[in-house]
């Protein structure tokens, strides 16, 4: 798995590490399932402050399924953490929802589908040597 990281803040670039290592943290039991994330982080106000700093997880897991999950909140951690929460939330049950495919089904349509004859067949020759046997066969 390819952990990216972009940000034009000077503040968020700091944050770089922090963001690349939790991310391998929090997509280490998935990461077979990942090839890429990107994370990006921005202010959306600038220098005024408030409720305002915006992180942005994208995942790759193949190449037509990905997954975006985006939060803001006041501080870059809280962002980064709520952004990576969801990302793993959708993963998992985009996951679950993936049934997998059953083998034995498959083999009890196979014994429906058998004609008769083959069934009677393969049940017939114990018979006969068991009524060999005893004598009271043809």
């Amino acid at each position: 798995m390819k952990v990216l990281f972009k940000s034009r803040d000077p503040e968020a670039i700091a944050m770089h590490a922090l963001a690349k290592a939790r991310s391998e943290f929090v997509f280490r039991r998935l990461a077979w399932l990942i090839s890429k994330a990107t994370v990006s982080l921005s202010d959306i106000n600038g220098p005024r402050g408030g409720v305002d700093k915006r992180c942005q997880v994208e995942v790759q897991m193949s190449r037509e399924s990905k997954v975006v999950a985006t939060s803001i909140a006041r501080d870059w951690r809280g962002a980064l953490d709520l952004a990576l929460t969801r990302a793993v939330r959708t993963l998992v049950r985009r996951r679950e929802q993936v049934k997998p495919t059953r083998r034995v089904r498959a083999r009890g349509l196979a014994w429906q589908l058998a004609p008769e004859p083959a069934l009677q067949e393969a049940v017939a020759p114990p018979l006969r040597l068991v009524s060999r046997m005893t004598g009271h066969g043809a």
